[in-house]
């Protein structure tokens, strides 16, 4: 069973749902969770904030937070994760599982970041937390590997909780 299977079995089996917000994985992240059979049931949807101004203005990532910081931080990774699980409310009824990416996938640094690192948010009921990866190989490449680290981090906090 590939990860995104197991997570989605994981919520569907629990009833929980995710909303997903992506930078540098463009959307790849939502794709392959959807990409399993009865995902419906459990994925909202996702947002693709590529933009740094987006993250702020359709997520509410704190405006100064960016401007300090830039996009590439443990702060905007789990404001990502929490906020956009009310962003991709349905009916009223915020996702119970906010996921989200945010980093440098290359070629060039970003905001004094050099390609590869990456921070991945996870908010669970009151609990939001991010994890930084330092990831090497092409764009594609680090692109692939946040997914990969995403799904597989979800589905240790969804057998752990």
């Amino acid at each position: 069973m590939t990860d995104a299977a197991a997570v989605i079995a994981a919520l569907v089996d629990r009833r929980l749902t995710v909303a997903v917000a992506e930078s540098l994985t463009g959307g790849l992240l939502v794709a392959e969770l959807i990409g399993v059979p009865g995902a419906s049931a459990a994925v909202l949807g996702g947002v693709v904030a590529y933009n740094t101004e987006l993250k702020a203005t359709v997520l509410g990532v704190d405006a100064e937070l960016l401007a300090e910081h830039g996009p590439v931080h443990p702060e905007v990774a789990r404001q990502m994760a929490d906020r956009v699980r009310s962003v991709l409310a349905v009916g009223g009824v915020p996702a119970d599982i906010g996921l989200s990416t945010t980093g440098v996938a290359g070629p060039d640094p970003q905001g004094g970041q050099q390609p590869g690192a990456v921070f991945i948010g996870i908010a669970f009921g009151p609990t939001v937390t991010s994890l930084r990866l330092d990831l090497s190989g092409d764009r594609q490449a680090i692109r692939t590997a946040v997914v990969s680290e995403s799904l597989a981090r979800l589905s240790e906090m969804l057998r752990e909780a």
